[in-house]
């Protein structure tokens, strides 16, 4: 190890499944040859660090720093980091890992990466699975670099592939961290998987960050008739102030193919799936075009039953494709989502709640509660 050693630091620590995230004090290790060592500004709260907590997805341990949308000031970079343009003092963007060098991340699809789910969720990015650069004060050791960092965190030991340098001014970071995954999630499965153009139609379903991500991004490729679903309305307003064309709240509108086919008889083009509602998925699939695909975002419950008419699909060449990190390259789209931001075409800021970070689990109450799109922590004051 290298750098900083016994770096004592709060962070959001998640004992077992189902306890709650509780701030306290950590250590950090030095920073090996391939990682940089972070303080966070502003974390975003993605509801897979709520799915992580609850033990519904495998990572590498408990305890755990959670957190996977961090964006922060490089404080310490190892000495065999990759991109030398990365310094001490430059403002980095923490977004997901990928091996690199199989297949799909040589097609620049990082997000498909054959190693995802072991580099993001079950193994640290040292040597050894196991090794973890968080400990507890007694010596504990905490699983830590989820997503290549644990940005719950107000310092982070970081996997060198997650940093991503970006150029923004300080007052801007609070509404870019979700960059790193849930709007790069939206934003890179139009722009890599769908690739509509001008004159097709889409639908977007559940207006959170992902859903809203997708939108500004459809709109920047050109789509003008945009169907925004969702069960409500504030977000519904919302997306229609941002580039809905049109809004359908399946909550009071349950017939999803009716209300969709009311405003495109045809059907949509595209339709985006970011809630993983299976009723909502069965009925999208009726709702396509002929020659129309579906992308799954939001993942259903294990137990989940979508049911749908394989002689439909069949004849009329309709296609269903599961996305993962918008089959981006974090390095690419996310200077590209930046400059979109600067031009007006990505108003993340219009869907940013600023928590201080010790205000987590209202954070977490207003998430779940729907009030707010987007919640992010500002570690400014620990």
């Amino acid at each position: 190890m290298e750098g900083p050693q016994g770096v004592k630091t709060k962070a959001y620590v998640v004992s077992k499944p189902e306890e709650p995230f509780v701030l306290q004090d950590v250590v950090l290790d030095g920073v090996g040859p391939h990682e940089l060592l972070v303080e966070i500004q502003y974390t975003g709260l993605c509801h897979t660090d709520i799915v992580a907590q609850h033990g519904l997805m495998p990572i590498g341990g408990f305890p755990a720093v959670l957190g996977h949308e961090g964006v922060g000031i490089v404080r310490h970079v190892g000495s065999g980091v990759g991109n030398k343009d990365i310094k001490p003092g430059d403002t980095v963007l923490l977004s997901f890992r990928a091996c690199q060098t199989c297949r799909k991340c040589k097609a620049g699809q990082h997000g498909g990466c054959l190693g995802l789910t072991r580099m993001n969720f079950t193994e640290t990015a040292r040597p050894g699975a196991k090794d973890s650069p968080i400990s507890l004060p007694d010596g504990t050791q905490v699983f830590g670099q989820f997503f290549g960092q644990s940005s719950l965190s107000k310092m982070a030991v970081v996997a060198e592939h997650s940093a991503v340098k970006i150029d923004a001014r300080p007052e801007e970071l609070g509404f870019l961290a979700p960059l790193a995954c849930g709007y790069l999630t939206g934003a890179g499965t139009v722009m890599n998987a769908m690739q509509p153009r001008k004159g097709d139609t889409m639908a977007v379903l559940g207006m959170g960050a992902v859903g809203m991500a997708a939108m500004f991004a459809a709109r920047a490729l050109g789509v003008e008739t945009i169907i925004a679903v969702d069960i409500f309305d504030e977000k519904l307003q919302k997306a229609s102030a941002l580039g809905a064309s049109h809004t359908i709240n399946s909550k009071t509108q349950p017939d999803l193919v009716k209300g969709i086919k009311a405003i495109c008889p045809d059907g949509v083009d595209y339709i985006l799936d970011a809630t993983g509602v299976a009723a909502l998925l069965s009925a999208s699939v009726e709702a396509l075009a002929h020659g129309g695909l579906l992308t799954l975002v939001g993942v259903p419950p294990p137990n989940a039953t979508v049911q749908f008419n394989a002689m439909d699909v069949l004849t009329s060449c309709k296609r269903i494709m599961g996305v993962i990190e918008g089959f981006a390259d974090s390095q690419k789209i996310i200077p590209e989502l930046v400059e979109l931001f600067h031009a007006g075409k990505f108003p993340v800021d219009q869907l940013a709640t600023v928590y201080e970070a010790q205000k987590l689990p209202e954070a977490i109450q207003d998430l779940k509660a729907g009030t707010v799109i987007k919640p992010i922590l500002s570690w400014k004051d620990i």
